[in-house]
């Protein structure tokens, strides 16, 4: 299960890394490039806080958490129960070093990095392509848990039975 894990994770950081290098290259910072009218496009922006560029003040802190949550990742990704567990927690990690990689590398400075978006969704959020595998994972452990469906190796849907408080 951990190399799927990994190679999905991989994946998802390689698409990301790779996807940021070329909008570096070939946007410039604020133009608007359309793809479906306003809809979709592409402007370059430097966001140094989480979604919606919420906590723009507390990089750093944000940068602790995003180191705290991969290595979380990382331990779940070891337990998970199946290949699908895994390939989906690994595009979170992938989705979540991506961005981790930006706090670390990119100006202003290590830990303190704005990470790079470019994906503007009709004005409403700019994004990259990390985000976009966070959110295909999160959707995807969603549905992992709406199944009754657990994470853990060794666990069983009716391992829980009456262990529920109220």
């Amino acid at each position: 299960m951990l190399t799927v894990g990994a190679i999905s994770a991989a994946v998802a950081l390689a698409t990301d890394l790779a996807s940021k290098w070329w909008a570096l290259d070939v946007l410039s910072d604020g133009q608007r490039l359309p793809i479906i009218g306003r809809w979709l496009s592409l402007r370059l922006v430097f966001n140094p806080g989480a979604a919606f560029s919420l906590g723009d003040n507390f990089t750093l802190v944000l940068t602790g958490l995003a180191a705290i949550i991969s290595l979380v990742i990382i331990i779940a990704i070891w337990r998970a129960r199946s290949r699908l567990n895994s390939a989906i927690l690994g595009l979170l990690l992938g989705g979540a070093l991506g961005n981790l990689y930006d706090r670390l590398t990119q100006p202003p400075g290590v830990g303190r990095g704005h990470v790079v978006d470019f994906i503007d969704y009709n004005g409403w959020f700019v994004g990259n392509v990390a985000d976009i595998w966070i959110v295909l994972a999160a959707a995807g452990l969603v549905l992992i848990a709406s199944r009754g469906s657990t994470l853990n190796r060794g666990e069983t849907p009716a391992s829980h039975e009456g262990n529920s408080r109220a």
